[in-house]
């Protein structure tokens, strides 16, 4: 249990730092794509052959692997349309609203039984999370919400696809492999939506390599940490505890970054989605 807690709170740092270095970078060099490129580049030859030697294998589980990798997918892409219609402060929030999605399927569909505080622990905190995204209404909100449920939806299957196929994975080389089919099927779908909408399967400019570099490593092993965790915690507790980094993030907007617009109502959510945090943790 121990080192399902230090996975998570490694995984929760590795996605702050990753969307602090995506922060600094203009969107026109689709900061997102090149970071794929580095974890796959890197991670992804040594992960794979972990995968394809180290697994459980079974029918069951490449059908796993192939529902994940499409729901990542998926994931990815209407994230990006919806960041075109509004931005980062609306969309994210929802998108990570996902752990009541979770909770529900689990019950529903798996007989899993999660404990009325932990209810109470992903109610708080997905409400905080709703409070967020309200306090940021920019934009055309109506069909950036569309598209962030998607997105909810689509983190809830892989999610889940991905909890149900820890017992097939018994290293974290082969966890991790599971994060590089994952990626490199959104790695795929990315460059195809370029093509589509700008006519070149690669980014106009490049940021810094030692921005994007070292964020695809986070990204892929910030995924990996939380399928580690998998082991040990239901999906929906997994994933509501990496909702901390909004936590962090929000607090380093308004303190560090100087970004005050609506700055009370920004940390009256934060303030939810931590106590619905703590709650959760304690009913563990």
């Amino acid at each position: 249990m121990t080192s399902a807690a230090l996975a998570l709170t490694a995984a929760v740092l590795m996605h702050v730092a990753w969307n602090l270095l995506a922060r600094a970078s203009h969107p026109d060099s689709r900061f997102l794509w090149w970071a794929l490129v580095g974890y796959l580049v890197i991670l992804g030859p040594w992960s794979l052959y972990s995968l394809a030697t180290e697994a459980h294998w079974s029918y069951f589980l490449a059908g796993l692997l192939l529902v994940s990798a499409l729901a990542n997918s998926l994931y990815f892409l209407v994230l990006g349309a919806a960041y075109r219609h509004a931005p980062v402060a609306l969309v994210y929030p929802i998108a990570r609203s996902s752990p009541l999605l979770i909770a529900v399927w689990s019950s529903l569909f798996f007989g899993e039984a999660i404990a009325a505080a932990g209810w109470l622990g992903i109610l708080v905190s997905v409400g905080g999370l709703l409070l967020m995204a309200a306090s940021a209404r920019h934009g055309d909100s109506r069909r950036a919400l569309f598209w962030a449920v998607i997105a909810a939806f689509a983190t809830s299957v892989y999610s889940l696809s991905n909890k149900l196929a820890v017992p097939g994975l018994p290293t974290y080389g082969a966890q991790l492999g599971l994060v590089s089919t994952d990626l490199l099927a959104s790695f795929a779908a990315l460059s195809i939506e370029q093509r589509l909408r700008f006519g070149r399967w690669r980014p106009p400019s490049a940021p810094p390599l030692v921005r994007w570099l070292p964020a695809g490593l986070f990204i892929g092993n910030a995924y990996g940490l939380v399928i580690f965790a998998m082991q040990y915690f239901s999906a929906a507790y997994a994933v509501a505890f990496t909702n901390a980094g909004i936590v962090l993030a929000g607090l380093l907007s308004i303190f560090l970054f100087g970004e005050r617009e609506r700055a009370g109502t920004r940390l009256v959510a934060i303030g939810a989605i931590a106590a619905g945090l703590a709650v959760l943790a304690l009913s563990v």
